[in-house]
């Protein structure tokens, strides 16, 4: 094997052992940690220096999109002016390895001023900010993956894994739903798979709707003008059967005699089907799945509405 990926292998396998090691670790604290954060009626501080400081940044934007407020504040500038970003009610989420950081240390006695409950990230079980937190995660006592056990690597990784735990489990905790996690991303192809409806992607009308007892042909000229897809009701104008063009394939591979049919021998009961306020996403991966092209939208009352087609939505960016 190379060796150079040898040592990527090796990284990999070290910065798994800190996330494995820091889950255990966290047994004992994980649930105060959540319930302090989810308690406080202001906004979640997010507060580390150097590389701390850039996972701290991702934390607090990860949550912020999750449903739980959040926002970074970088120590040193904290210090000078904006601690005017704290309000009574807010609670901090303080990561440091060594839990003896200059600027978080000065920052500490800010947090208790304001009656600000402070959760901590650290692997320091005598260090300053060990000492002064509500709660700690703390962080296992092991090699960093550089060589010289210098630049933070693994434990940045655990810092982040566990900022993901507490911003997932937080998400949970709040029952944020897949419509409020939409409305916080309205822009680019996320906010399109989040956002767009079957009802915003559906062709409604005129519908290839053929009555069963038409003749086979009839409905084949239907799928001809409707991409492929033709369908039948009952008297009460319920969805009763489909036929497509993989049918008729299948037909015509077993040497059936087509054009002797009537629609109602062919049709598929009981098919697939999508309702218009399904995401349009759903749709898609639901067609994928079945391996078809286009699925029936009907509404409660299961009558046709619509036919929404796959290739519409891969066009959109549905997928």
């Amino acid at each position: 094997m190379d060796s150079l990926y040898e040592e990527a292998l090796n990284v990999l396998k070290i910065e798994t052992e800190w996330i494995r090691e820091a889950g255990r670790l966290a047994g004992d604290s994980f649930s105060a940690a959540v319930e302090t954060l989810a308690d406080a009626p202001g906004k979640i501080v997010v507060c580390g220096m150097g590389k701390s400081g850039h996972v701290g940044r991702k934390i607090a934007a990860t949550m912020t999109s999750t449903g739980s407020p959040a926002y970074f504040l970088h120590p040193s500038e904290g210090l000078h002016g904006d601690l005017g970003l704290l309000r009574r009610g807010d609670v901090a989420l303080v990561l440091s390895k060594s839990g003896e950081t200059e600027e978080i240390a000065m920052l500490l006695p800010c947090f208790e001023k304001l009656s600000i409950p402070v959760v901590a990230i650290t692997g320091a079980g005598d260090s300053l900010l060990y000492r002064a937190a509500d709660v700690v995660l703390p962080l296992p006592p092991l090699k960093e993956a550089c060589p010289h056990d210098l630049a933070p690597t693994a434990s940045t990784t655990a810092m982040m894994a566990l900022g993901d735990a507490l911003a997932v489990t937080l998400l949970k905790l709040r029952d944020f739903s897949p419509e409020e996690f939409a409305g916080y991303h309205p822009g680019g192809a996320l906010g399109r798979r989040l956002l767009t409806r079957v009802r915003d992607m559906m062709y409604s009308g005129p519908l290839p709707a053929v009555d069963e007892s038409a003749p086979l042909s009839e409905a084949i000229a239907a799928m001809t003008e409707h991409r492929g897809v033709c369908f039948s009701v009952d008297d009460r104008g319920r969805l009763s059967g489909i036929f497509v063009y993989g049918d008729l394939g299948r037909l015509m591979r077993n040497g059936t005699d087509v054009l002797s049919l009537k629609f109602g021998d062919v049709i598929v009961r009981d098919p697939v089907t999508c309702r218009p306020d399904e995401l349009a996403a759903v749709a898609a991966v639901r067609m994928e799945e079945k391996g078809i092209t286009s699925l029936v939208v009907t509404d409660e009352y299961m009558a046709p509405v619509g036919v929404i087609y796959l290739h519409d939505c891969l066009q959109a960016g549905l997928k």
